[in-house]
C-alpha cells in the first residue's frame, strides 16, 4: 500500500453490485477496498470501525436504508466522505442524501471511468454528480429561487421566526397576528418551497441567508 491509495469501504445489497465495485476498484492503481458491507446497519459498523477514506454506498438497503446510514456516519464523523451509486433517480431521496452530507451520487449505469473520477473527486472533498443528476439539482435550486422570490413580506418574517425555534402561539404573539394565520402563512411557505415540515424550513431559512444561528 502507498500513501497515495485511497481506501474504500462498498455498500450495496446485491452480492453481484458489490462484488463487481470491489472487483472493478481493487485492480485500479491508487485504490484499496477496505471492506464491504450488505445493508445500512453493516455499513455504520465498518464504517466506523475502518475508517474509510470514501464510503460507495447504496440508498436502496435492507436493516437500515442508504439515507438513514448516511446520517448516522455524518453524525459520527463529519468528514466522512460518502459517493452515493444508485439505481433510483427520484428526486426526493436524491437531494435527501445530498442534504444528509453525501458529496456526490452517480447512477449505476455510470461507467467505470466516471465512477473512478467521482471517487477521486469525493476524496478531495470535491462534489461528483452525474449529469442527469446535475440538471435536476440545478433545476430545483431554480425552482426553490423562484419560489422564495413569491414569498410575501410577512411569510419572511414568519420562516424567520420559525428558524429562530418560535412555535406557531409564539410567533403570533411576536407578530401581534392570530394563531390560524400563523398557521396559514406556515402552510403557505411548506408548499411555496416544496418543503414538508418545519424543520426543513429552518434548514432553508438558514441555507439561503435569511437567518443566521446567533439571532
Amino acid at each position: 500500500m502507498t500513501a497515495a491509495n485511497i481506501r474504500i469501504l462498498i455498500a450495496d445489497d446485491h452480492p453481484v453490485v458489490r462484488e463487481g465495485l470491489q472487483g472493478l476498484l481493487s485492480i485500479k492503481p491508487g485504490f484499496e477496498v477496505i471492506g464491504t458491507a450488505e445493508d445500512g446497519e453493516e455499513a455504520v459498523l465498518q464504517a466506523r470501525l475502518l475508517k474509510p477514506d470514501v464510503i460507495v454506498m447504496d440508498l436502496e438497503m435492507p436493516r437500515k436504508n442508504g439515507l438513514q446510514a448516511i446520517e448516522e456516519i455524518k453524525a459520527a464523523n463529519a468528514q466522512a466522505k460518502i459517493l452515493v451509486v444508485t439505481s433510483f433517480t427520484e428526486d426526493k431521496k436524491i437531494f435527501a442524501a445530498l442534504d444528509a452530507g453525501a458529496l456526490g451520487c452517480l447512477l449505476k449505469d455510470s461507467s467505470p471511468q466516471e465512477l473512478v473520477r467521482a471517487i477521486r473527486d469525493v476524496y478531495r472533498g470535491e462534489m461528483a454528480l452525474h449529469p442527469a443528476i446535475a440538471r435536476k439539482l440545478l433545476n430545483q435550486q431554480d425552482k426553490q429561487e423562484n419560489a422564495e422570490s413569491s414569498l410575501t413580506e410577512r411569510e419572511i418574517e414568519v420562516i424567520k421566526l420559525v428558524a429562530q425555534g418560535l412555535d406557531n402561539p409564539e410567533i403570533a404573539e411576536k407578530l401581534v397576528i392570530s394563531l390560524p394565520t400563523v398557521r396559514s402563512h406556515v402552510t403557505n411557505i411548506l408548499n411555496k418551497l416544496g418543503l414538508s415540515n418545519r424543520t426543513q424550513a429552518a434548514l432553508y431559512a438558514l441555507r439561503h441567508n435569511l437567518v443566521t444561528l446567533d439571532e
